[in-house]
C-alpha cells in the first residue's frame, strides 16, 4: 500500500467494544472499520497482536511468541455464526465491565469457550481441510510454538530455562515423547492459531477493501521466556546455562540517572549474519503479511544497541554495540519486495541512526506532546519543522491522553507555548482537537491519533504508564462514544487538510 498523505487512529484490539470482556476480531472491529471509512481515514494502527501473559502484566510488548496471535482476540460471535460454538456454550458468561478489560476474568472465560470450540471441531471436523493446510503453511513457527505452549503449561508456566534439562536443551528424544503424550493439546494450540489467523485476515481484507491500511507494531526485542529464544538460542547472547549473558536497555540520561534495564536478551549479530539473518527476515516477512505498514519499536537498536551484563541491577555499566545495519537491510530487501516500515526513533537518537534512517528512507516519528518542552523555536517536533517523510502523533500508547497531558503533566511554560503556537489568547483551549488540527495541517505524510484524543478523554483513559508493571492496557471505549458530532468533526478536518481516503 502506498504511503499516501493520510490520517488514522491508534486503537488496540483490546480496546474495542465487545460483550465478552475484551475487544476482539468480531462485530466491534468491523464497526470501527466502518467508522474509519465514514470519516475518510486511511490508517488503523494497533499494538502487537501476539499472546500476552499475566507475568508481564498482559503487555502486548512482552510475549511468549513473536509469530503467534493472541487467542483472546478470537470472536465468539463469529464462531457462533460458523457453527463452531452453540448458544449454550456461552450461558455462564460473567458480567464484564464495559470500560476496562479484566484480563484474569477474561482469560478464564475465553479459555473455557475455546476449549469447547475445539471439542466441537474434533467431533464435527468442520474446516478440517482448511486447518490442515494452515498447519502446513505455518509449520515454520507453529510446530515449535504449540510444543512450547504445551510444555510451558504442563510445567505451571515456569520459564523454559528451569525446565528439566532435556526439555530445556530440546532433546529430540524428549520432544518426540511430548508430541505423542500431548498430541491433542498440541493440535488444540494450533487450532486456536488457525481461528485467530482466519478472523484476522478476514478483518484485514475488509479494511483494505475500504482503503484502510493496517499499521502493526513489533518490539525490537523478544521475551527471554519465549519460544523464540528457546528455539533459537544461538542467535542470542546467552551463557553456558542458557541464561542471558547480556540484556537490553538504554543508558543513563536526563530522565534517569541509572538508565533503563529492560532485561530482554540481546541479539548476537555475528551469529545472525552467518545465518543471513534468517530469523529476522522470517519475522519481518511474517508481520508484513499481517499488516500494510509495520512500526518497529526502538528502531535505533537495529543500528546500535546498549548491552548490559546480565548480572547488573541497573543499566549504568553497559556499552554501545554496533549492528551490521547496511548488510542486514540489504539482505532484507532481497528477500522481501515491499518493506513498508515506520521507525520509532524517539529518545536518544545519535548521528549514526539519523544517517541510517535517511539512507533507508523510512519515516521517523514526531510526537506533539514533546514539542513544547523547551524554548527552541526549531524543536524537531514542532510542526513547522517537519519534512513530508515522517509520521506525526498527538501522543502514543505510552503517553498520557492529550487532555490528561495538558491537565496533569505539562508545565506552565509548555501550556503557554502551546497556546501561543496555536494563536490563542488564553489556556482555555480544546487541547485534544487543537493538537489533532496541528497534526492534520502539517506537511507530515501521515498523522495518527489515539482514539482517546478524538474522544477528548482525560488521564483516566490512558493506555499505559511505562515502568508500571500492573494496571495497564485495560482501557476500552463504548460504541455510543462515537457520536455524530465526533464523526463529523473528524471527517471535516480530514477533508480540510487533504488527508481524506
Amino acid at each position: 500500500m502506498d504511503r499516501k498523505r493520510g490520517s488514522g487512529v491508534l486503537l488496540h484490539i483490546t480496546s474495542l467494544p465487545s460483550e465478552y470482556g475484551i475487544g476482539d476480531l468480531g462485530p466491534g472491529a468491523y464497526s470501527f472499520a466502518d467508522f474509519l471509512a465514514e470519516t475518510r481515514q486511511s490508517y488503523w494502527q494497533i499494538l502487537p497482536l501476539n499472546p500476552t501473559i499475566s507475568a508481564c502484566g498482559y503487555s502486548p510488548y512482552s510475549s511468549i511468541s513473536a509469530f503467534a496471535g493472541n487467542p483472546m482476540f478470537i470472536s465468539p460471535k463469529i464462531l457462533l455464526d460458523e457453527g463452531l460454538l452453540k448458544e449454550a456454550d456461552l450461558s455462564s458468561q460473567p458480567e464484564f465491565p464495559q470500560e476496562r478489560c479484566d484480563y484474569n476474568q477474561v482469560t478464564v472465560y475465553k479459555e473455557k469457550i475455546l476449549n469447547r470450540v475445539y471439542e466441537h471441531f474434533k467431533i464435527k471436523s468442520l474446516q478440517r481441510d482448511e486447518f490442515n493446510n494452515f498447519c502446513k503453511d505455518q509449520a515454520f513457527w507453529l510446530d515449535d510454538y504449540a510444543l512450547f505452549k504445551v510444555i510451558r503449561n504442563s510445567n505451571n508456566k515456569i520459564a523454559w530455562n528451569v525446565w528439566d534439562k532435556p526439555l530445556r536443551d530440546r532433546s529430540q528424544k524428549e520432544l518426540d515423547k511430548i508430541k505423542i503424550l500431548h498430541e491433542a493439546d498440541i493440535e488444540k494450540e494450533k487450532f486456536f492459531q488457525f481461528l485467530f489467523f482466519k478472523q484476522w485476515f478476514s478483518l484485514k481484507n475488509y479494511c483494505n477493501q475500504r482503503n484502510i491500511g493496517l499499521i502493526g507494531d513489533i518490539p525490537i526485542y523478544v521475551n527471554y521466556d519465549s519460544v523464540d529464544v528457546w528455539k533459537n538460542t544461538s542467535i542470542f547472547k546467552l551463557d553456558k546455562e542458557k541464561e542471558p549473558a547480556f540484556v537490553a536497555g538504554v543508558p543513563p540520561d536526563y530522565f534517569s540517572s541509572t538508565g533503563q534495564l529492560w532485561g530482554n536478551p540481546v541479539y548476537d549479530w555475528d551469529a545472525l549474519k552467518k545465518s543471513d539473518y534468517k530469523w529476522w527476515v522470517s519475522r519481518l516477512k511474517h508481520n508484513l503479511c499481517f499488516f500494510d505498514i509495520l512500526r518497529i519499536d526502538h528502531f535505533r537498536g537495529l543500528v546500535s544497541f546498549w548491552q548490559v551484563p546480565g548480572t547488573e541491577e541497573t543499566a549504568v555499566n553497559g556499552q554501545w554495540k554496533k549492528v551490521p545495519t547496511k548488510d542486514f537491510f540489504s539482505v532484507l530487501f532481497k528477500n522481501i519486495k515491499e518493506v513498508a516500515i515506520i521507525a520509532e526513533d524517539l529518545g536518544l537518537i545519535t548521528d549514526d541512526v539519523r544517517i541510517a534512517l535517511k539512507r533507508l528512507g523510512f519515516p521517523g516519528m514526531k510526537v506533539l506532546h514533546f514539542a513544547f518542552a523547551d524554548n527552541n523555536s526549531m524543536h524537531p517536533y514542532l510542526p513547522h519543522t517537519y519534512i513530508e517523510n515522517c509520521v506525526v502523533y498527538t501522543g502514543t500508547h505510552d503517553n498520557n491522553t492529550s487532555l490528561g497531558w495538558f491537565r496533569k503533566d505539562a508545565s506552565e511554560n509548555e501550556k503557554i507555548k502551546l497556546v501561543k503556537y496555536i494563536g490563542r489568547e488564553n489556556e482555555n483551549v480544546d487541547v485534544s482537537w487543537a493538537l489533532i488540527r496541528l497534526a492534520m495541517a502539517s506537511v507530515a505524510s501521515m498523522a495518527l491519533f489515539p482514539l482517546q484524543d478524538i474522544l477528548n478523554l482525560d488521564e483516566s483513559s490512558r493506555m499505559n504508564i511505562p515502568s508500571t508493571p500492573q494496571g495497564n492496557w485495560a482501557w476500552r471505549f463504548k460504541p455510543e462514544q462515537l457520536t455524530e458530532q465526533v464523526r463529523n468533526k473528524l471527517k471535516e478536518l480530514t477533508e480540510i487538510y487533504g488527508r481524506a481516503s
